[in-house]
């Protein structure tokens, strides 16, 4: 199991969009799934950006609270959850607040979210968890996320502005993380490839190592930050989705070093399997959530998949 908190910074430097090609290109062998939460206080930009608006605004992050304070978190976290894998759930997506003014109503759930987060690799059917942070998710009531997650990747450009900006958010994230959480060696940076700095020139200046290049592609950026374009296998292909596939697999690996570093966090009881069925989106963006898939492994037998209510039966249902 492995928890990743993608941060990102001003100037958009492109955390939910790399969160959203690590979620259709994480590796995911047999019986096993991953969610992307977009946890951005500021509000999410995925329900109106990839997807257009064809899943309702009531699926979300903002539904978990009250949830919460119910006593029935669990529960709503999954019917909350949107399938990308048209019908296999396997890669799922946690919409985000449609309005910041939400955020004060997660302040006391983003520690339960956490745990939650936590747990759900322990399950009968284990799933890993990518988070977007956004620009300023890893400080305040969310900071608590960042602090348990596996690895923290932020996001920056290679040109001088976003490198700038970006120095004193990590001074203040490493401080916090050796403080608060499980140690500064959780960080590693994404990078955008625009300017004219070299990967161990960022590195260097940002005390951090590099774990991922991303090519500084607009074109296929706006696939995923607006819905525009083709989500065919031309970008499927795109250097952009094979470099995004290089990170996924260099975060796993740095999640599993740094498990063998730290003693095993206990998981919350509960048997989260029999989560209810989610929401389809059966287009361009199921077939880039299935393009990129490890071959099955012989010797591992895929989990028991736990029985879903039919699809359609939920409002908001989309085909």
């Amino acid at each position: 199991m492995t928890v990743v908190a993608v941060t990102g910074g001003m100037g958009a430097p492109g955390a939910t969009s790399t969160a959203l090609a690590l979620l259709l290109t994480w590796p995911l062998p047999p019986g096993r799934r991953v969610i992307l939460i977009e946890a951005d206080p500021d509000g999410g930009s995925i329900l109106a950006g990839a997807l257009q608006g064809r899943v309702s605004a009531e699926y979300g992050l903002h539904q978990l609270g009250v949830a919460h304070r119910q006593g029935n978190l669990v529960d709503a976290f999954f019917r909350q959850l949107v399938d990308l894998s048209d019908g296999r759930r396997d890669r799922l997506l946690l919409p985000g607040l449609v309005d910041p003014t939400q955020a004060s109503g997660l302040a006391y759930t983003w520690d339960s979210i956490s745990q939650l987060a936590a747990s759900l690799g322990s399950q009968q059917i284990p799933h890993d968890v990518i988070i977007d942070l956004g620009r300023r998710g890893h400080t305040g009531a969310s900071a608590i996320v960042a602090r348990r997650a596996d690895v923290v990747l932020p996001v920056v450009r290679g040109t001088l502005p976003s490198l700038a900006q970006a120095q004193p958010r990590l001074v203040a994230l490493r401080n916090d993380l050796d403080t608060h959480g499980t140690g500064a060696d959780s960080i590693a940076l994404v990078v955008i490839e625009q300017g004219r700095y070299s990967r161990q020139e960022i590195g260097k200046q940002l005390a951090a190592p590099v774990i991922g290049l991303l090519p500084y592609d607009p074109e296929r950026a706006r696939v995923l930050s607006d819905g525009e374009g083709d989500t065919g296998k031309r970008f499927l292909r795109s250097k952009f989705m094979r470099a995004a596939r290089s990170t996924a697999d260099a975060t796993l690996g740095l999640a599993a070093q740094r498990r063998m570093r730290l003693a095993p966090r206990p998981a919350p009881g509960g048997d989260m399997s029999a989560a209810p069925a989610s929401p389809m989106l059966s287009d361009g963006w199921a077939q880039a959530a299935a393009y990129i898939r490890q071959p099955p492994a012989p010797e591992v037998a895929p989990a028991a998949e736990p029985e879903h209510r039919p699809a359609g039966e939920e409002a908001g249902h989309v085909r």
